[in-house]
């Protein structure tokens, strides 16, 4: 493969190539080896001009006059509003394990991939073999050496959900959720990059802001503390990583750490501060609220709990299961200040004018909180909580354990062992223009690699080697090879030529040939280089050249020329052999 480049545009070393390229495709298997191009995806939506745009819609309208959290939470609404959770593994096509450990075991141990890889056999702790992680994921339909592409989207690529049959608003993946989220926080909500970590585990991706108590966001959603301990069956959806998986990756503006590699490039500080407002999040004391919104999760402790209400001058008693079931459909709740009024919603036949026998009083269980400092870390201390239950069905126990666990969870965070390595820190304010952004990340690409490498997931073409885009390109985009095999070579052709000559990505910006196969459309330029990649699988002997002009494309293929118009005002010779 040969490229004629313009004379300012380094070319990427040999040896620098699988990364680059994997800067293009950004499958999560790529990020996993080659952890920077999770920033490098942040950076490539914050300069690109669809979340800018954003700015101007009348939903954000007023926002500079909102706090941080009112501006997040205007910010969730409108991803909410614009974009699916899209888990189609097939999206992107398929790949061979084996090819794809042979791409990565020069970087990374193929033991280490596998255990840190849903794709490569990864199925977490106990609680995801319970779950069947892999038929959850979907997974499970691919044999051990298929498997699928998991990538993830630009925001491009995210917005153009909506050509697809089945789509009326854009989408995307947990990953293309999170690094859109990160630069929205930073563009649209002004929020300072020092504040977002981004975080992965092997089979998630999300933030964390470190505003107020903390929030997390968490595919559209976001997640506060008060949330988090809410016992609602979303939260627990929500709370899966963090609960039942290492993390492998945090990202920040100060650099990174990761789980496998033993240099962290995040500044130290700011990486504590994350550490401890994040356990901070994960931690709460007990009061009746979060007793109520333990006993809402495990609704199996419930029959081991009443309630007791002052009616009328007496007490009376109700089971704890008959006010949960009264919660569905009502605004009122049995852990916040509604309960009474959710009480005297239920019919008096249900309640009992004496305990309920084998039953722990709700209000009693709070009380002994109130009333001494329980430190479940301190034995004795839970062993007097325990004696002053004395829980008939002998489940205390179990009820403690749980309770634990609901109160107070321990991220499994990269540290131990880890050499922090000092990194020029990326410094961008969030009152700069886009053009001042894209000028201040330009000026220190050649210090800083994450920031190259989102120049090449921006797809900017004008500043990029080419290289990188056309390995990716005939290397990884099955997706139009398989849906074409059945078409002639002029079939072929014709289809191409009938897409709408618009493309994802504004000038001078491409998309790969799947996401042109995907969506439907593409520049002319595109259009060329889908046709390369399948005419290459097709006839791996012809001679392939590619000629772009900045207002044609040419592609001569075999005995065949095709030309396109193109609007992306780009120059360039290519022969793919």
């Amino acid at each position: 493969m040969t490229s004629k480049r313009s004379d300012h545009t380094p070319a990427v070393k040999p040896e620098l190539m699988e990364k680059y390229s994997s800067a293009i495709t950004l499958s999560d298997m790529e990020i996993f080896v080659f952890p920077e191009l999770l920033y490098s995806l942040v950076l490539a939506n914050i300069m690109s001009p669809k979340i800018w745009k954003w700015r101007e819609h009348d939903w954000f309208r007023k926002i500079d006059k909102m706090t941080p959290y009112r501006r997040i939470l205007r910010l969730k609404q409108f991803i909410m509003d614009h974009y699916e959770f899209n888990l189609d593994l097939d999206t992107w096509g398929l790949t061979k394990q084996h090819e794809e450990i042979a791409r990565f075991t020069p970087f990374m141990d193929e033991n280490i991939i596998s255990e840190s890889n849903a794709l490569f056999g990864y199925e977490g702790d106990k609680y995801y073999f319970d779950l069947d992680i892999r038929r959850h994921f979907g997974l499970d339909k691919y044999s051990a050496d298929i498997i699928p592409y998991w990538k993830t989207e630009t925001v491009e690529a995210m917005d153009a959900f909506q050509y697809r049959d089945g789509y009326v608003e854009g989408a995307g993946e947990c990953v293309s959720l999170a690094t859109l989220y990160a630069a929205a926080l930073f563009v649209v909500c002004k929020i300072p990059l020092e504040e977002i970590f981004l975080t992965a585990t092997p089979l998630h991706s999300q933030n964390f802001v470190t505003i107020n108590e903390g929030i997390l966001t968490n595919n559209r959603r976001i997640v506060t503390k008060k949330m988090w301990f809410n016992g609602t069956e979303l939260t627990g959806r929500a709370q899966r990583a963090l609960r039942n998986e290492q993390v492998t990756i945090v990202a920040h503006n100060t650099g990174l750490i990761h789980c496998v590699y033993p240099d962290a490039t995040i500044d130290k500080d700011s990486y504590e501060k994350f550490s401890n407002s994040l356990k901070s999040f994960l931690r709460t004391e007990v009061d009746a609220e979060i007793i109520a919104n333990f006993l809402r999760e495990h609704s199996s402790l419930q029959k081991c709990f009443q309630f007791c209400q002052q009616y009328h001058g007496k007490i009376r008693y109700i089971a704890a299961e008959k006010v949960y079931a009264y919660e569905h459909g009502s605004s009122f709740k049995a852990s916040d200040d509604t309960k009474e009024k959710l009480l005297e919603t239920i019919d008096e036949y249900e309640f009992y004018s004496a305990p309920i026998e084998d039953r722990v009083c709700v209000e009693i269980f709070e009380s002994f909180f109130r009333a001494h400092k329980v430190d479940f870390n301190d034995p004795p201390s839970v062993e007097r909580l325990m004696e002053s239950m004395g829980c008939p069905n002998q489940r205390s126990h179990e009820i403690l354990e749980r309770l634990i666990s609901f109160c107070q969870l321990e991220p499994r965070l990269p540290h131990e062992g880890k050499k922090f390595v000092q990194s020029k820190p990326i410094e961008l304010d969030p009152e700069m223009t886009r053009e001042q952004i894209v000028a201040s990340l330009e000026s220190i690409r050649d210090e800083l690699p994450v920031v190259d490498l989102s120049f090449y997931a921006l797809r900017d073409m004008t500043r990029t080697d080419w290289t990188p885009f056309l390995t990716a390109a005939m290397e990884r985009n099955p997706v139009s090879i398989e849906a074409s095999k059945d078409m002639s070579d002029d079939d072929l052709i014709a289809h191409l030529n009938a897409l709408p000559s618009e493309s994802i990505y504004d000038s001078p910006r491409l998309a790969q040939p799947d996401e042109v196969w995907n969506f439907g459309r593409g520049d002319g330029v595109e259009r060329a280089i889908c046709l390369a990649n399948i005419w290459k699988q097709r006839h791996p002997g012809d001679e392939i050249a590619l000629t772009i002009e900045p207002e044609r494309a040419t592609l001569q293929v075999g005995n065949r020329t095709v030309t396109w118009t193109s609007f992306k005002n780009l120059t360039n010779t290519i022969r793919l052999t």
